[in-house]
């Protein structure tokens, strides 16, 4: 399968309108479908983000987006991270990790990171030197951690 895998790293007015549609497929489909929770995915921030996704034959199999500082967060941040049914297992979820990281100290000059991580995947974080914060909450009834870092 990763023979064929194109990353991609684009704002939002970069887009193709088949990007974009594959983008919000993969969201739904991820967050809406699969972990049942109605929320608006349409939130005005993807107009403001960096979006980074793995792609095969045009469908998004890795997708998340950055924010530079002061958008989300005062600090640089990294949302929406979903890996695809199909694609989990083959870590393209850790290649996409580390091209955000990359990806933000290029762009915005910075190493500082906050993130909003669902519980089941604070190890993993913990990987990319992601520290917990001890701020947790529930978010569309899935907990949360606040995680940073620096």
């Amino acid at each position: 399968m990763s023979s064929n895998i194109i990353w991609k790293i684009k704002t939002f007015d970069e887009f193709t309108v088949p990007e974009l549609y594959s983008i919000l497929k993969a969201r739904i489909d991820v967050f809406v479908i699969e972990q049942n929770c109605p929320y608006p995915d349409l939130d005005n921030y993807d107009q403001k983000a960096v979006h980074i996704w793995a792609e095969e034959n045009g469908e998004v199999l890795a997708y998340c987006r950055i924010f530079n500082k002061g958008i989300k967060y005062d600090e640089t941040s990294i949302g929406r991270v979903l890996t695809t049914e199909k694609a989990r297992g083959k870590s393209l979820g850790k290649q996409l990790i580390q091209y955000a990281v990359e990806t933000i100290e290029n762009r915005f000059r910075t190493s500082e990171i906050r993130i909003s991580a669902q519980d089941y995947l604070l190890r993993f974080y913990t990987g990319f030197g992601f520290e917990d914060t001890g701020n947790k909450y529930l978010e569309d009834d899935i907990p949360h951690t606040e995680m940073i870092k620096r």
